[in-house]
Formats: structure tokens, C-alpha cells, sequence
């Protein structure tokens, strides 16, 4: 039975409406148990709103065992009582539920609420954690509200949950636990490593956790505070959060999404929706955005119900997991020779987007992971994040799954494949696709060679006359007459084009010849980091690693990859390709990162000592400029691109439909420029049209 809508609800039949109930209690139970369950939260909200409105409609039908009304869907028990009932939270999934909740708040007030506060929505477990003079003694889950299970034996292993409080108070906190995206991925390999069926996604992985003993290796989770029993029962709910830090205890209010006052519910809505932009870039899940009343005064004037506080709610937001089915698995060749997975899924929405393809890492994290033809899936999306399978719901089985088949030859050419390393590879490597390498190097980040598209390419290779991006520069004039619509004008550009990319910058020859652990930001440091081609090919490892960014296990890959490369770059060399062009060489700043700021740029260019993100579509004297060109302009003007807003950035330019990365740095303070603004700071250095 699948529930789709909110208007669906209106149409349960009474059997259907008794199999709601039952799916709700089975999915809820999966939820707050292990945290696995056969339905997304849209799902699953959308199921429990049809259950509500029949009950709505037919109050004298309603189910004993109904979900509604109750703290984790009543399908949850407890053996450790509550000091006080630890009560879940009613749902609003747009400005207008949100309006209606917020007026109906202050009719049973009987005054404007004396302000708001806005807070993330956590993605995890909710436990309460009981202190004894400022020591930690007891860890309990929420259980049912009324009672708890006892999980005392996992708390060594949660961050942010001190064993011992600045203060020796009795108190208990209440908050939630959660894998943030660094320590699920950990989780995973570390699981992976001792064979272990790898976590579905982090929230089943906190309650699995949580709950697990004797287990012979250590996973960390991390908690979040955000109340208490047994402190100043008239601070307000910030008040509160602030005294909890002063206690040592992790908060919300050290990330991006810090809780917020908000004095007017306009100004909750706009915190909303920053917090919702955030979502993407913040190192941990959420599923919603909680609006509370802010003080003491209005929360104990307005109560409490049986399941939830009638002074707090949560706006729920779109979900980035989902569950589906796997179709089918195919194997793609790029353009190095990796041979990589993708999965098919059945077409599926999350966050407004339909997927129907995702990302599967390797052949062995399929084997690893257990994944199936026919398995039910969990799939993931975060803002503009590709889509990625993270787990098969093995107990939803049927019988009817088949295994996924890999390949025995390349899917392209036929040839063997190398399956001696992770990532699988056809053993003619770059020469699997070089169509696609040919494509790749052209392109106008790489040399940039006008009139070299797809089709053009296709004939060079077929006809024989490129075999890879050296060739490119034997060609002449009779050869390319000779091949089909070619005349002498395309001809003439086309040898013009390849001839200006002779002289290309280091950075560009590099980027074009696809080393695999590179890119456009990564070719550029190293050619400014060794300064010629000359001494990129004389680096070893070690000096490899030295290079901003790279580091021990990225630098291994990059010098098996100029091995391989030698060939290629002898031919280049020959050519007098790029060997001739330097880049300004210079050390590189010990310990810098992506979102740094660079202290080693152009002397006195506008841009020293600033950390760049660009975001957006640029406009104005930057129209033209493609994203690799706007970092090279950066870099040229003494400053450090990046592709993420975090702390450490100085500058975001935003053009338009900028998103997320320029909500973020409104949080953060960062200095924001539009497209224009940014042009005449660099005007020296632009391109002459």
C-alpha cells in the first residue's frame, strides 16, 4: 500500500485504513528500533496523516493501537521510567500549517507569543542522559515516552556528552544523538573492514549503535543538547541552550544552523527557509526545522499534550532518503578506462527531483553491501549531491532478487579488465576511450580548442589519426581535408585553434591530460606548486604529497599516473607542448586547505589573502567566464578559490540563483559581492574582450 498524498487520506476504506494502522506500527517500530524501515519519511508522514484523517472523519472506527496521538507511534516500549514524560513532536509541512499552528498557539495564550525560536531539526536518536552531582550515571532511549531502555553502556562513545559537568548539579539532559556525515562514513568502512553489513544511512546507524554491546570495534556518535530537566525552570529556551554549553555540553549553536531568536513569525519563516538552504552543507542530517515558543512564561501557559508540547513544532522538510527498487546495474567506461556501476532504480522523488539513476561506488562495495536485482533500496539526495544507493532493505526480500552480475570483459571494447585494484579498470586504459579523451582535453577549461566537438573527434579516432591528445598536434591540412565536411575554412580554424593551444598554461596541459585523483583546482596547485612539466615528472611521492591538498594516498595514485602517462607526455614534449610554459612556482602554505586563506597569492593583487567561493550565474563583464575561469581569475588576483562556504572563506561572489552557499554565508557573516561588484575589483586582471 503506498500513500502518496495527503489528499489520498480522504479516500481510505475502512480495511484500508485497519492495513494503514498496521503498516504505520510495523515502520515505526523499524524506525525507532534499528532505525531501518521499508518507507521514507514522506511516506511515512503522508501514511500517518491518511490514518488521522479517517479517524478524523469516522471517530467511532479508530484502532485501540492507532499511531495517532501516541510518542513514537506507540510501537516502542521502555523498562526505565522518565523522570518527566519525554514527548515527540506535532508536524507542519508548509508556511500556511505553520500560520494556522502559530495562531492557534496564541488563541489559547490569549496574547502574541513573547517571541520565537528557530532551531534544526535533528536527524537521530532521542536519549536523556541523567547526572548525579555533575557525573553522567545513567543513558536512557525515549522509548515510549514514558520509559526508556537503558543504554548507559554506549554513552564512552559519544561526543559532546560529557562524563563529568562543569558543575556538580543533579540535572538530566535531553537531546539527540546522531552520526554526522564524517563518523557514518567512518562507521561504514570501519564495519566494512570486520565484514559487517555496512549502515543503511546515519540514523539507522546511531540506533544501532546505540543499542549494540560487545561489538569488537568502536564507532562514535555525537549529541546535540537541546533541554533539560532540573535547571532554572524560568530560563527561556535560548537561555537554556547557553547555560547547557556553559555546563559542557554540545549545542546546536556552534554550527550554521544555530538556534535563532525570531520575533515575528515573518522572521521565523525567513530562518526556515535559511536553515533549509543549509541543509546540503551542514556535517550532519536533518528532516525539519523546530519553531518554539522562546520563553518559560508562554511554554508552561501553553502545555502539553499527551503526545507533544502544544508550544513547539516541527516544519518538516522534503526528504533526501528514500526507498526504492534497484533495476538493474550498468557498467559505464570513462574516459581514464575506470569501468564504473550505476544503479537503475525505479523512478523515485526525492526533494522535488525524480530519480531514476544513482551512484554505486565500485564492484567490491556492491559485494560488501550485499546488493541485489529486485532489492528494496535506500537512496539518498542532499541539494545538488548525485544520487547514491547506500543500502539494501535485506528483510524485505522476497525470493524473487537476483544477483548482480559484473562484468567479465570491458563493457566497451571487449579487452580484460584489471581487478587489481578497487576500482576496476579495462586494460587498455585511456585507450578504451579515447574518443572521450580526445573530448575531454579539448574542452575550453582544458586547451580549450575550438571546433574539436564530439563528432569531429569521432572521425579523428576512427579515421586513424589520433590515437590520443599528442596526435592532435601532427595533425595538417591534408589530413583533415580528407576527412568528410571538412572544408578549407574549418580546416584552417581548427589547426589555428590546436596550434594557440601549444602554448597553453602548465595548469590547462595538465588538466587536459586527465590525471585520475585531479582536476581543474588540483592541476592548477600543482603547476604553480613544481612550476614546469619537467619537474611535475620528476616528483615522487613524498613530494607529491606536499602539495596543498593532495596528501599520502591521493599523491600514490597521481604518480602511478604519470608513470602511465610517460608515453604520452614524451610525445607532448616532443611537440613542444606545454614543456616550454612555467607557472610562477612557490611553496605552499603548511597545514592550508580547500577553505583557507591563501597566504603565498600575487603580492598586492586585490584578492590577497582571501578564500573565494563563486556561487551562481554570473552576469555582466563575467558572463563569459566559465567557473575554471573564474578561479583562474582569483588565483591571478592573490586569492584561494574554493568550491564550499565554511568558516574560513572571506568572500562569496553570488550571481543569480545562488542557493545555498549564499545562505550559508549570510550565517556566517561572510562578505558578499554580486557578479558587478566583483568585476571592478578585479577589472586589471579581466580578460580584454
Amino acid at each position: 500500500m503506498t500513500f502518496m498524498t495527503e489528499n489520498s487520506a480522504l479516500l481510505l476504506s475502512p480495511a484500508a485504513y485497519a492495513e494503514a494502522v498496521t503498516t504505520a506500527l510495523a515502520a515505526s517500530a523499524a524506525y525507532y528500533g534499528d532505525g531501518t524501515t521499508p518507507l521514507g519519511d514522506d511516506e511515512y508522514d503522508a501514511l500517518l496523516r491518511a490514518i488521522a484523517a479517517y479517524e478524523e472523519a469516522h471517530p467511532d472506527e479508530a484502532l485501540a493501537e492507532s499511531p495517532t496521538g501516541k510518542v513514537a507511534g506507540g510501537a516502542v516500549q521502555g523498562d526505565v521510567p522518565h523522570s518527566v514524560p519525554m514527548l515527540s513532536l506535532d508536524n507542519v509541512f508548509d508556511a500556511d500549517e505553520l500560520a494556522e499552528w502559530a495562531a492557534g498557539l496564541e488563541r489559547r495564550l490569549g496574547h502574541p507569543v513573547a517571541g520565537w525560536c528557530v532551531e534544526p531539526k535533528l536527524d537521530g536518536l532521542a536519549v536523556a542522559a541523567r547526572y548525579r552531582g555533575g557525573r553522567l550515571v545513567q543513558l536512557l532511549t525515549r522509548g515510549d515516552g514514558l520509559a526508556g531502555e537503558d543504554i548507559t553502556h554506549a554513552a564512552g562513545a559519544v561526543l559532546g556528552l560529557p562524563p563529568v559537568l562543569t558543575e556538580p548539579v543533579d540535572v538530566e539532559l535531553r537531546g539527540e544523538v546522531l552520526l554526522t556525515t564524517a563518523q557514518f562514513e567512518e562507521a561504514n568502512r570501519i564495519r566494512l573492514a570486520h565484514e559487517a553489513t555496512p549502515f543503511a544511512h546515519p540514523r539507522s546507524g546511531a540506533a544501532g549503535t546505540l543499542r549494540a554491546k560487545d561489538r569488537p570495534y568502536r564507532i562514535e556518535l555525537t549529541f546535540f543538547a537541546y533541554g533539560a530537566i532540573g535547571l532554572d525552570e524560568d530560563l527561556g529556551h535560548l537561555a537554556l541552550l547557553e547555560e547547557l554549553a556553559v555546563l559542557g555540553a554540545n549545542t546546536a549553536a556552534t554550527t550554521a544552523a544555530a538556534p535563532t531568536r525570531c520575533e515575528t513569525l515573518e522572521q521565523v519563516r525567513d530562518r526556515i527557509d535559511a536553515i533549509a538552504g543549509l541543509r546540503a552543507d551542514l556535517p550532519f542530517g536533518i528532516d525539519g526545522v523546530v519553531v518554539k515558543a522562546d520563553t518559560a512564561e508562554d511554554q508552561r501557559q501553553a502545555g502539553n499534550g499527551s503526545r507533544a508540547p502544544r508550544w513547539a513544532v516541527a516544519r518538516k522538510l522534503a526528504a533526501e532518503h528514500k526507498v526504492t527498487r534497484l533495476l538493474a546495474v550498468e557498467w559505464n567506461v570513462g574516459r581514464t578506462g575506470i569501468i564504473a556501476p550505476r544503479a537503475v532504480l525505479e523512478p523515485v522523488v526525492i526533494d522535488g527531483v525524480t530519480v531514476t539513476y544513482a551512484t554505486l561506488h565500485n564492484p567490491s562495495d556492491i559485494a560488501r553491501r550485499g546488493l541485489m536485482i529486485g532489492d528494496q533500496v535506500f537512496v539518498y539526495r542532499a541539494g545538488d549531491v548525485i544520487p547514491r544507493v547506500e543500502a539494501p532493505l535485506a528483510d524485505q526480500r522476497t525470493g524473487a532478487e537476483s544477483p548482480v552480475v559484473f562484468p567479465e570483459a570491458c563493457p566497451r571494447c571487449g579487452d580484460a579488465i584489471d581487478t587489481s585494484e578497487q576500482r576496476w579498470r579495462c586494460v587498455r586504459g585511456r585507450g578504451c576511450q579515447a574518443v572521450a579523451s580526445v573530448i575531454y582535453a579539448a574542452g575550453r577549461d582544458q586547451l580549450d580548442i575550438e571546433g574539436l566537438g564530439g563528432t569531429r573527434a569521432v572521425q579523428l579516432v576512427e579515421a586513424g589519426l589520433v590515437k590520443d591528445i599528442a596526435d592532435l598536434f601532427t595533425l595538417t591540412r591534408e589530413q583533415l581535408l580528407g576527412l568528410e565536411r571538412m572544408g578549407e575554412t574549418s580546416a584552417a580554424n581548427l589547426l589555428a585553434a590546436i596550434e594557440t593551444a601549444r602554448g597553453a598554461a602548465l595548469s590547462r596541459v595538465f588538466c587536459a591530460l586527465g590525471v585520475r585523483g585531479t582536476g581543474r583546482t588540483m592541476s592548477r596547485r600543482i603547476a604553480a606548486h613544481f612550476g614546469s612539466m619537467a619537474a611535475i615528472r620528476a616528483a615522487d611521492t613524498d613530494t607529491l604529497a606536499g602539495v596543498d591538498g593532495i596528501g599520502t594516498e591521493k599523491a600514490r595514485v597521481i604518480a602511478a599516473e604519470l608513470v602511465e602517462l610517460a608515453p604520452l607526455l614524451d610525445k607532448l614534449q616532443a611537440q613542444q607542448v606545454g614543456v616550454q610554459v612555467t607557472e610562477p612556482q612557490h611553496e605552499p602554505v603548511p597545514g592550508t586547505g580547500d577553505g583557507e586563506a591563501p597566504e603565498d597569492g600575487p603580492a598586492g593583487g586585490p584578492l590577497t589573502g582571501q578564500a573565494v567561493v563563486v556561487t551562481g550565474s554570473m552576469t555582466g563583464p563575467l558572463a563569459e567566464l566559465s567557473r575554471n575561469e573564474m578561479n583562474e581569475l582569483i588565483e591571478r588576483a592573490g586569492g584561494k578559490a574554493s568550491s564550499s562556504v565554511s568558516k574560513r572563506t572571506t568572500l562569496l561572489v553570488a550571481g543569480e540563483k545562488a542557493g545555498s552557499k549564499r545562505a550559508k554565508a549570510e550565517e556566517l557573516g561572510i562578505r558578499i559581492l554580486g557578479p558587478e561588484e566583483f568585476a571592478a575589483l578585479v577589472a586589471d586582471l579581466l580578460p580584454t574582450p
